[in-house]
Parts: structure tokens; C-alpha cells; sequence
């Protein structure tokens, strides 16, 4: 009886194979290299994009100064619970939505929903303005409300409906037949199936909270309510800028959207991967 091992035949060598992962290695190198370059810079004090590695040093001054004399202390909070809340609140909300689009017998939902996803072609500097104006009539203006609540949209609610066709309807009745309620269905057996989904529309909502510079610009008028974005740009001025402080702020601020992806890798991955073929 031959041996597991040598059962197993060799591949032949394949220079094509080799040379693909060459190329994708000096790709990915490629790719690091900003990243890079961005976190060496934040070890000077250059005023210039050029650095020469004698000018690094190894201490974390440009951290320390950008976060307790540039209130990016303050910034992190406030770019922290803008993005939970904005998390929470549109996943809820698309979840609850999706939900009643699809398994929910109300008439005229098909049209309210194609007009619903009419509003993702309307750039949204296009309702700046009135949003600004309805925003400050209802005394939200400089609240961490007034920088949650337009992150809902017709994306996620769109999202999680194509997750939502794939719950069997007769799972649903056969759990309404047991005595269970509307609320804990949903709950206990929509919200489980479409976990990928939920975490995948998380990472969405994060990135785009966490990077949104225009809106809270706007919106708020008093420093301690800026986010990192808006802080961001204060860190460099028409006359001098130190790159080194203005690289140490794009690190933090890159951070920590790069942990969250880390470790939610795999349920991103499979979470636009179902999303490409349900519906």
C-alpha cells in the first residue's frame, strides 16, 4: 500500500506561476508604500514632503502634540460616537425597512421603493443646503444628531432587502403558527440570517461617518464639536505646515477604519459576496 505521501503527486514547476507571484507581491509592496512613507513622515519635523531617514527620530512628539494641543483628543470622541451612533442607527433602521419591503403586504410598496432608491442619483451636494436649513429650524445644529441622522439612505435599506428575500417566508409563518410575535420574529430569526449583511452595511456606515468632512464642516460651527476630518484641515496653514504633526493626524485618523477591517475581514468579504447573487 502506498504511503499518503507518496500518493500525492508533485506539480511541475510553472514559471507563469511563479512570475504571477512576483507580480502580485510587487503590487501589494506597491500598494504599502504610501502607507508607509505616511507613518515615517510623522516621526519629523519636516516642512516638506522630503524626507531623508536621518531626519526621523523615534519618539512620539507629533502624536503627543496633535492629540492634546490639536484637539484630536476631543476629535476621536467626537468621530467615535458619531460613528456608533450612525452604525446603530442605520442598521436598525434599514433592517426594520427592508424588512417591511419585502415580507410585509402593504400596497404600493414596489413603487415606493423604486422612488426610494431614486434618491441614490441625486449628488448630495445637491441637498446641502436644505437639509442645512431643515437641520438648524429643528435646533440640531452643533449636536451629534445633526451628523447621525442623514447617514440613513436608500443604500443600506437596499442592501439588507436583497439579504431579505433569501428568509424563507415559510419560516416566518411557521413561527407566527407557534405564537410568535412580530418583534421577536424579526429579532430572533430575520436579524440572525442576515448577519452578513448587517456587518457588511456596519463597515459602510463607518467609513463613510468616519470620513465625512463636508457635512460636518457645515453643520457645526464650534471646535469641539469637529470630527477628525474637520480637524484634519486645520493642522496646516498658508504660510509653514509641519508634514510630520499633518502625517501623525492622517495615521490616527487611518487607524482606526484599517483595526475595524482587520477584524472584520472575513464577514465583509462574505457579506458583498451573497450580496452579488441574492435578489
Amino acid at each position: 500500500m502506498k504511503s499518503k505521501k507518496n500518493s500525492i503527486k508533485k506539480q511541475p514547476f510553472s514559471p507563469w506561476v511563479a512570475l504571477g507571484v512576483v507580480l502580485v507581491t510587487l503590487f501589494a509592496v506597491l500598494c504599502l508604500l504610501p502607507l508607509i512613507y505616511m507613518i515615517a513622515v510623522s516621526f519629523t519635523d519636516s516642512e516638506t514632503l522630503y524626507i531623508k531617514f536621518k531626519d526621523l527620530r523615534p519618539d512620539l512628539y507629533n502624536y503627543w502634540y496633535a492629540i492634546v494641543k490639536r484637539d484630536f483628543g476631543t476629535a476621536l470622541k467626537n468621530s467615535i460616537i458619531v460613528v456608533t451612533g450612525s452604525c446603530l442607527l442605520v442598521d436598525i433602521v434599514s433592517a426594520m425597512a427592508a424588512y417591511g419591503f419585502e415580507k410585509k403586504p402593504v400596497p404600493g410598496k414596489e413603487a415606493l421603493f423604486q422612488g426610494y432608491l431614486a434618491t441614490m442619483m441625486i449628488p448630495g451636494q445637491v441637498i446641502l443646503i436644505p437639509m442645512f436649513v431643515m437641520i438648524n429650524r429643528a435646533g440640531l445644529t452643533n449636536t451629534y444628531s445633526a451628523l447621525i441622522l442623514p447617514m440613513v439612505g436608500a443604500f443600506g435599506i437596499f442592501l439588507m432587502r436583497q439579504f431579505m428575500v433569501a428568509v424563507p417566508n415559510e419560516l416566518l409563518e411557521a413561527a407566527e403558527i407557534d405564537g410568535c410575535g412580530e418583534v421577536r420574529r424579526f429579532v430572533t430569526i430575520v436579524l440572525p440570517l442576515v448577519q452578513p449583511a448587517l456587518i457588511t452595511l456596519t463597515i459602510f456606515t463607518f467609513n463613510a461617518a468616519w470620513n465625512n468632512f463636508l457635512w460636518p464642516l457645515i453643520i457645526n460651527t464650534r471646535s469641539e464639536m469637529r470630527v477628525l476630518p474637520v480637524t484634519m484641515s486645520t493642522l496646516s496653514s498658508n504660510s509653514t505646515t509641519n508634514y510630520g504633526m499633518v502625517m501623525a493626524g492622517a495615521t490616527l485618523t487611518f487607524l482606526f477604519p484599517f483595526v475595524l477591517y482587520v477584524f472584520l475581514q472575513k464577514q465583509f468579504v462574505e457579506g458583498i459576496a451573497l450580496g452579488g447573487v441574492k435578489g
